[in-house]
């Protein structure tokens, strides 16, 4: 496993579980709660979800898998966009914190920009790091001009992570805000880093996986994490789905392969509004 620093200083791993659509069928709990162990025991230990993955279904597996095995894991989660004023925000941790069966969240995140003024959603985040319900708080799908709007807010400057749609089909950030974040040292959480699986079948990464007796999904992941600014969230339902994502870090692109990359996926040439899904 590789590391990238939060600006704290403490390093979280590369590659995670991202755990959307997770939770809400029945038939694949024990798959799922298997995947979320072997994820921990293979050191992808970020857990990412959120209140509104499966209504809270997502959360509530989560605190199942890991039942005694909360301090192994780095779980970060989100509020939604109208739940995010003061009261409503810590409302919506405590929440989460009872469906994940803990009392504390490692990473803290406003899914998306919403109506509600950010500067009440930071002291929502303040008065939750201060009883110790969280560590860290962040973002997720914020464009550059939003982050520039949170970082003129008093405190805004404590963002720990912006968490983005990031994959070689969804390369819009490079032009601005990944560069961005670089410079202020804020790692870049990818999610659907694999375009939900749209992407597997292109001829590229046919081609790379056929070289490296990789499979599509590695190579589309090693991409995502060629640099260590960049945390890759996939989900994955199953113990082997998890071990064979986690090869991906094994996969030795050369500077040749992420050229035929780019011929093949476009970076962008001018500014592109952030995408998400």
């Amino acid at each position: 496993m590789r590391y990238t620093p939060l600006p704290s200083g403490e390093q979280l791993p590369v590659l995670g579980l991202g755990t959307w659509h997770m939770g809400e069928r029945p038939g694949n709990r024990q798959d799922e709660l298997d995947a979320i162990r072997s994820a921990v025991d293979h050191g992808m230990n970020l857990i990412d979800t959120a209140e509104m993955y499966g209504d809270g279904a997502a959360e509530e597996l989560i605190g199942e898998a890991l039942g005694g095995r909360r301090t192994d894991a780095f779980i970060v989660s989100k509020v939604l966009p109208h739940h995010a004023t003061r009261r409503g925000t810590v409302a919506a941790c405590e929440n989460s914190l009872r469906r994940l069966a803990t009392d504390y969240v490692d990473m803290y995140l406003l899914h998306w920009p919403g109506a509600v003024p950010l500067a009440e959603t930071l002291e929502a985040f303040d008065a939750l790091q201060r009883a110790g319900k969280t560590r860290y708080w962040g973002v997720s799908n914020f464009d550059t001009a939003d982050m520039e709007e949170l970082l003129a807010l008093g405190g805004g400057d404590a963002v720990a992570t912006d968490q983005v749609l990031y994959n070689l089909t969804r390369r819009g950030i490079e032009f601005d805000l990944l560069p961005w974040c670089r410079q202020r040292a804020l790692p870049i959480m990818a999610y659907s880093p694999l375009e939900q699986g749209r992407l597997l079948g292109h001829p590229a990464l046919l081609r790379l996986a056929g070289e490296y007796a990789a499979t599509p999904a590695q190579i589309a992941l090693r991409w995502v994490l060629r640099n260590d600014a960049t945390i890759a969230l996939p989900k994955a339902g199953t113990p082997d789905h998890v071990g064979q994502l986690g090869g991906a870090l094994d996969v030795p692109l050369s500077p040749q392969d992420m050229a035929a990359l780019d011929r093949a996926f476009a970076p962008p040439a001018r500014k592109v509004p952030l995408e998400v899904i």
